[in-house]
C-alpha cells in the first residue's frame, strides 16, 4: 500500500524535535506531526517567531503537545544547551534537522568560529548537536533522525579541498556544496550507526521545490505578499506547498516501513507525493563520506561517538 499523507498513523507516546520548525517546510512538519498526535519540540532561533508557531500549531490542531526552544545551529553554546535540553527528555523519537540558510549571503561569511557561514548553519551545528543527542536517541530505540537535503544538490559539487570555500565562494557554491555535505553526512551516519549495531536510523529528505506563495496563509507564520503569491502561481506545473513538501520529512519520521540510508522526495521530483528516490552518486559514496566526516567533526570541534 502506498503512503498517504491524509491518514497519518497515530503518533502518540512520540516526542520529536525539528530545527528551525518556526516557518516553512519545518513548520508544516511540525503541525502535522503535532496532528498525528505527536509531542514535538520546536527548535528556533527567534523566541518570538518560535512562540507564534507555536501559537498557529495550538490554533490549528486543538490539543496539541507543541513547546519551543531555543537554538540556534550556527552557535555551539546555543547548540550544547540545545543538546542538554534534549537528552533531559524521557524520550526522544526523531531528530529532524530542518534548519538553514536557503539564501545564502553574497559574499562570504563565517560564524563566531571561523567556519564558512552556510555550512556552519546547514551542516556543522546539526553534525554537533546530533553527535549529542545521540544517546536520547539510542535510548529511546528505533529511533530516527531526518536530515533534510535538496534538489541543489543534484546541481553542484562538493570540494572537499576548499570545504569552507574560501578559495572559490559563490552563494550558489555554498548553498549546494552545504546540502551535498549534508545528504552526504546523513548517509554515512547511517552507515556509522549500522556498523556500530546501532537501532537509530538515518534517513535523507528533499522536499522538492516547495514555495511559500503556494502554502496556505497563516498568522505569523506564512504572510506572502499578493505579489508573491501570483509569481508563485505561475511555476505551478513544477512547485508544490512547503506544507506538501513537509509530507516528505513526516513521512520518514513515521513510516514502519522506512529503513536507514532511505531517500524520500516527491515523486515528480519536483512535487507529488512522498516516495522512495534516487539520490545522487556523489552524496551517496561511501568514499566520500569517508572523507568528509572527520572534516565535519574538525570543523564543528565535536569528535562524533561512532566507528
Amino acid at each position: 500500500m502506498g503512503w498517504n499523507p491524509a491518514e497519518l498513523p497515530d503518533a502518540h507516546g512520540r516526542t520529536v524535535a525539528i530545527t528551525g520548525a518556526n516557518a516553512g517546510v519545518g513548520y508544516f512538519t511540525a503541525e502535522q506531526l503535532a496532528r498525528a498526535g505527536a509531542r514535538v519540540v520546536l527548535a528556533c532561533r527567534d523566541p518570538e517567531r518560535a512562540e507564534s508557531a507555536v501559537a498557529a500549531i495550538r490554533r490549528r490542531v486543538p490539543g496539541a503537545r507543541v513547546q519551543a526552544m531555543p537554538l540556534d545551529v550556527a552557535d555551539r553554546r546555543s547548540v550544547d544547551a540545545a543538546a542538554e535540553s534534549l537528552l533531559a527528555l524521557d524520550r526522544l523519537d526523531a531528530l529532524v534537522l530542518n534548519a538553514g540558510i536557503v539564501h545564502p549571503p553574497r559574499t562570504r561569511r563565517t560564524d563566531a568560529y571561523g567556519n564558512e557561514l552556510v555550512l556552519s548553519t546547514n551542516v556543522l551545528g546539526h553534525f554537533r548537536l546530533t553527535a549529542r543527542v545521540l544517546p536520547a536517541l539510542e535510548r529511546t530505540g528505533d529511533a530516527r533522525i531526518v536530515v533534510l537535503g535538496s534538489l541543489a544538490s543534484r546541481m553542484g559539487r562538493l570540494r572537499l579541498d576548499d570545504l569552507q570555500l574560501e578559495q572559490s565562494y559563490t552563494g550558489w557554491r555554498a548553498y549546494s556544496g552545504s546540502k551535498i555535505a549534508a545528504q552526504a553526512f546523513g548517509f554515512e551516519l547511517d552507515r556509522r550507526l549500522r556498523a556500530s549495531g546501532s537501532s537509530v536510523r538515518s534517513i535523507v529528505v528533499h522536499p522538492g521545490y516547495s514555495t511559500s506563495g503556494r502554502t496556505p496563509g497563516i498568522r505569523g507564520v506564512n504572510q506572502p505578499s499578493r505579489l508573491k503569491r501570483f509569481a508563485d502561481n505561475l511555476q505551478a506545473a513544477w512547485t508544490q506547498g512547503k506544507d506538501a513538501g513537509a509530507h516528505i520529512p513526516v513521512r520518514a519520521v513515521l513510516d514502519p516501513d522506512v529503513s536507514g540510508g532511505d531517500y524520500l522526495g516527491p515523486a515528480l521530483l519536483t512535487k507529488g507525493a512522498p516516495v522512495h528516490a534516487a539520490a545522487t552518486r556523489a552524496s551517496r559514496s561511501p568514499r566520500l563520506g569517508a572523507r568528509l566526516w572527520p572534516l565535519l567533526e574538525s570543523a564543528a570541534a565535536e569528535p562524533f561517538p561512532l566507528p
